[in-house]
């Protein structure tokens, strides 16, 4: 059983919605089944509230789990309540928000309760890329509960009390909770499965709400949402946030607001969600470590096809110079990269590539290039775009001369300054026609709302 209702189920989405404004569906829905004395047993709207709301003059539905009604188990009118709310949210094209707080399976109604399971997950699977899904972990969700949360677009966990697991910690073979916690939130978030972590019900609340502002109601609408920042605005020392990546986008989203989404997981990408002149946009960005990574790939591979679903411009700053080198990396890496280079190149939706550093090899061809299909592509002054280092590459196409030469070292300088001259600068991509325009730093805000506009997203 949870101990994190410090608020009732109820209380949760009166605390979410705007208002007075939530409408409860199906209040009087509860249990059939009668074995094991289950007659004799209330259980309040079968164990979850179902209904739908406003959020900031935005529709949506919304299912809170109440752990005071038999634990919040799933049984087979728990579940209907649930596929019922998905087909209804399908049919307004609203979002939906579920509220976690569940003991898992309703065991007391055997098969009855499995058939729920298959239930919510066809609902679920039928809404994806059709309206938006969230997922907020507030106490246990375990189980098929857990696998449940995942069909979502966007999970969120409260930190302090949310707990998520297919198998408990003990239940997994030399391990303990004390030992791992693995249903904690610290691990779910570096394994990927928790993309916000917040420390309180109400910073999860607060955090939906943000998300609810920005993303399009359903995969037919436009997403934004309106703002006072100077679209004229510039970025002074923005070159400087070439390796924060999150300072970067930070800087450039409309009033510095940034929604990094699995910042713990596959820290060699960044990914998140931003306005840009009230533009909603995907952005997908290298860390400073500037090398894909397996579990980078990943992420951004699901996050491109999440905003390809429901029209999200994908805007990357790119800053690579290779892959992720280790023993365990070489049996995945190749996999993950090509499946993220047909991710992007997949993707219907406008994208901007803006080159903020180095673009070396293959790994800049994945990155959303110009030859996989990126629809413009910008580069910084200071940005070298090339097939290697250039040193590395003095070294293997002069490796004779160097050699030969009184100063081996002097030797090497020239000729990687000549094969940077040659060959490395943005300047020479942008003659190939491989970049579209080389702008300055502080003006990058500026030249992403030229292209939204040009694309038609303001």
């Amino acid at each position: 059983m949870s101990n994190s209702a410090s608020m009732s189920a109820r209380e949760r989405i009166e605390a979410l919605v705007d208002a007075n404004s939530f409408v409860e569906i199906g209040g009087m829905i509860t249990k059939r089944n009668t074995d094991f004395n289950m007659q004799e047993k209330a259980v309040p709207a079968d164990g979850v509230i179902t209904g739908y709301g406003v959020m900031d003059s935005n529709l949506v539905y919304v299912y809170s789990q109440d752990v005071t009604a038999l634990h919040g188990s799933v049984g087979e009118m728990h579940a209907k309540k649930i596929a019922r709310l998905y087909e209804m949210a399908v049919k307004a094209g609203a979002p939906v928000i579920g509220l976690l707080d569940c003991a898992g399976i309703r065991v007391q109604e055997a098969m009855d309760a499995l058939a729920g399971f298959g239930e919510i997950y066809m609902a679920k699977i039928k809404a994806s890329g059709v309206v938006p899904q969230i997922s907020a972990i507030l106490g246990c969700c375990g189980g098929g509960v857990a696998i449940s949360s995942k069909f979502s677009d966007i999970t969120l966990m409260d930190g302090g009390q949310g707990s998520l697991f297919v198998n408990s910690p003990n239940a997994l073979e030399g391990n303990r909770k004390e030992k791992c916690d693995t249903a904690a939130a610290d691990f779910q978030a570096a394994a990927g499965n928790a993309d916000i972590v917040c420390d309180s019900e109400k910073e999860v609340f607060e955090k939906i709400r943000e998300l609810i502002r920005i993303l399009p109601a359903n995969a037919g609408m436009t997403a934004g949402a309106e703002t006072a920042d100077d679209p004229n605005r510039m970025i002074p020392g923005f070159e400087g946030c070439i390796t924060d990546p999150v300072k970067a986008l930070t800087q450039i989203a409309d009033d510095a607001k940034f929604i990094e989404l699995k910042a713990d997981y596959g820290k060699e990408m960044v990914t998140g969600l931003l306005t840009i002149d009230g533009v909603t946009v995907g952005a997908v960005a290298n860390s400073k470590e500037a090398v894909l990574s397996t579990a980078g790939c990943k992420k951004a591979e699901q996050f491109v096809y999440f905003c390809d679903s429901f029209g999200i411009p994908v805007v990357t700053l790119t800053n690579v110079a290779g892959y992720a080198a280790t023993l365990e990396e070489e049996k995945t890496i190749s996999q993950a990269a090509a499946d993220l280079t047909y991710a992007f190149a997949s993707a219907d939706v406008p994208r901007i590539n803006v080159i903020t550093g180095k673009a070396y090899g293959s790994a800049y061809v994945v990155m959303n290039s110009r030859h996989i299909g990126a629809d413009l592509v910008l580069a910084l002054e200071s940005s070298k775009v090339g097939v290697m280092d250039a040193r590395a590459a003095a070294q293997v196409l002069c490796e004779d001369e160097i050699s030969q030469a009184a100063d081996t070292k002097t030797a090497l300088d020239e000729k990687a300054k000549e094969f940077d001259k040659l060959q490395q600068g943005a300047e020479g991509a942008a003659k190939r026609g491989y970049v579209d325009n080389i702008i300055q730093g502080d003006s990058v805000r500026k030249h992403l709302i030229y292209a939204l506009q040009m694309f038609g997203m303001r």
